[in-house]
């Protein structure tokens, strides 16, 4: 690629100037006046190398091998930025990338140890408590985890979806307590709803589906037996339900681990022992403490309250330290805005324990707000209070609900457009997309050639040479770079906006190219090797938006009828 041909030109010449090693960063200049890509590596090294910027980019530009980069011409603007302006043939040059690599251009081995092993890294998401249905946070949790988790498989991660079900504690016995209202007012008993019980239209769906199968046999019976009884056929329905949610949107996971069994298999135990050995641990008011103030935490934290029973931080503890444990030297954890007050503390018990500070990484995110004409929306009252993640898919469609919900920054508040989810035109940002993709697909259906056959050297991209096809090129090699700056920001909205911009680029390319209205610039033009160029841009287009959307979780159809016509 014409990137690694300048960082290559760039590192030699800074290697005779004396620095063996720098980070060298090319990014595209938003004017296309002012190059094809621009590098602040000068600026970067003024403290180094302790001169003006600008005198050293006046070096680098002296001593740096043009020709061997594939660049036709060199300008130092401002204090010091370098632009390079590429020879046609060096621009088109990633077209052959692409085509070689199809369904792995844009892959990686950034994940890799020194041996070329993948690393293993885990994203837990979801995480829902099976107390009800999942609900839009959730829904974005789902969206955005799969998405990270793809992004690190795409960088070479050996990569484990893992989902926590919180099956142990207070929730749990909260729901069991509302099946059992609703279950005896199913048989007529007076029974009453109390205030912290669930509320929604799906706890009678339970205690009704229950009744089914026991019959009264439990009317009567106020044992912790028949509670369990309830409370295992609840969590077991439940469990089902969001599992289908999450296999219709398209999410899959690794591994299922239950709360429950940190305290079957002893893991909370053996954590409250290390921790005691850590002598970190403390009394204080009939209750243990953590000082977890020692790790950077603003007040220490309760461990186990005096009534023997544990917090909900010291699980987590023990949960995270099985992590580790299992070979998992990166976790991701995505999870609502509301865990925001866990990490320290989280983090704290584990460094006690002594695993390095930062793990495990949080992504938290906000939560979403349904609008139609500006006015909140709910769809239902089945979930009580809220809206479901099934709800939003079966509306919109699961598409475009699994952009919508990765288009923006996690920690950014959500407001999910009903009106722009259920416009099928290009004002939609996935239809738009998905529309540019089909379009490339169309202009083979039209020619003798089929998508994936344009062949690496039959072409000469030299030709490639309007202004139209360079910016549309030069944003199909930047799909490598969009991929690694997700993964940094740990957000899958640099994705979007990325395919986005690629998506007007090449509709734009499409559209200028209609034999009515420009023949110059058709793809399927007489001269022989113009249209083979061409084809292949088009290929190469069709190769990255594929790519792109399928680290999205999304589709990539190869054609799409709107209001009865087709996507030409």
């Amino acid at each position: 690629m014409p990137q690694d041909a300048i960082r290559a030109a760039l590192d030699s010449a800074l290697k005779t100037m004396g620095v063996e090693e720098a980070e060298i960063h090319l990014e595209r200049p938003r004017d296309p006046d002012h190059g094809d890509l621009s590098t602040n590596v000068a600026l970067t090294l003024a403290r180094t190398l302790k001169r003006a910027p600008r005198a050293i980019a006046e070096e680098l530009a002296e001593r740096v091998d043009l020709d061997a980069a594939g660049v036709t011409a060199m300008e130092i603007a401002g204090p010091g930025f370098l632009n390079f302006r590429l020879a046609s043939g060096a621009v088109a040059s990633v077209l052959a990338e692409i085509l070689a690599a199809d369904t792995d251009f844009g892959r990686s081995e950034k994940g890799h140890d020194d041996t070329g092993t993948p690393r293993p890294a885990m994203v837990e998401f979801v995480s829902a408590n099976p107390t009800g249905p999942l609900h839009l946070g959730h829904g974005r949790q789902a969206a955005l985890g799969d998405a990270i988790a793809e992004l690190l498989d795409w960088a070479g991660w050996a990569v484990h979806r893992e989902y926590y079900y919180n099956d142990a504690g207070n929730q749990i016995d909260r729901l069991a307590a509302s099946v059992r209202v609703r279950y005896l007012q199913h048989f007529g008993r007076d029974a009453e709803m109390s205030d912290d019980g669930y509320q929604g239209d799906y706890i009678e769906e339970i205690a009704t589906a229950f009744a089914a199968e026991v019959g009264d046999r439990y009317v009567d019976d106020t044992s912790d037996d028949s509670l369990d009884a309830m409370r295992v056929f609840a969590v077991r329905l439940l469990r089902a339900e969001q599992d289908r949610d999450l296999a219709d949107f398209g999410v899959h996971f690794d591994e299922y681990f239950l709360e429950s069994s940190l305290y079957t298999d002893g893991l909370v135990a053996s954590t409250v022992e290390a921790l005691k050995a850590t002598g970190h641990v403390f009394e204080q008011d009939g209750a243990t403490w953590l000082r977890t103030t020692t790790f950077g935490d603003d007040k220490d934290r309760v461990m186990i309250r005096g009534n023997g029973q544990p917090t909900y931080f010291l699980p987590d503890v023990a949960y995270h330290h099985n992590k580790w444990s299992r070979g998992f030297r990166r976790v991701i954890n995505v999870q609502g805005s509301d865990h925001h007050g866990t990490v320290a503390r989280v983090r704290a018990g584990l460094q006690a324990l002594g695993l390095p500070a930062g793990y495990p990484e949080y992504v938290l995110h906000q939560m979403v707000r349904v609008e139609r004409d500006g006015v909140q929306v709910k769809f239902s009252k089945r979930a009580g209070s809220y809206t479901t993640m099934r709800e939003l898919f079966e509306e919109v469609g699961v598409d475009v609900a699994r952009y919508f919900l990765q288009m923006r920054k996690p920690d950014a508040q959500m407001v999910f457009d009903l009106d722009l989810a259920l416009d099928q035109s290009d004002k939609n940002p996935v239809f738009k997309i998905q529309y540019a993709h089909a379009r490339m697909c169309s202009i083979f259906a039209k020619s003798d050639v089929n998508p994936g056959d344009t062949q690496p050297g039959s072409a000469d991209l030299s030709l490639l040479t309007h202004d139209l096809e360079r910016e549309l090129i030069k944003a199909l090699g930047d799909f490598p770079d969009a991929l690694r700056r997700a993964l940094d920001a740990e957000s899958p909205h640099v994705v979007c906006d990325y395919l986005g911009q690629t998506a007007a680029a090449a509709n734009s390319w499409y559209h200028s190219g209609n034999p009515s209205r420009n023949p110059d610039l058709a793809v399927l033009v007489d001269d022989a090797g113009l249209r083979t160029a061409r084809l292949a841009l088009a290929d190469a287009v069709r190769i990255v938006l594929r790519n792109g959307l399928s680290v999205l979780g999304i589709s990539a159809p190869e054609r799409m009828d709107r209001a009865g016509t087709s996507d030409d």
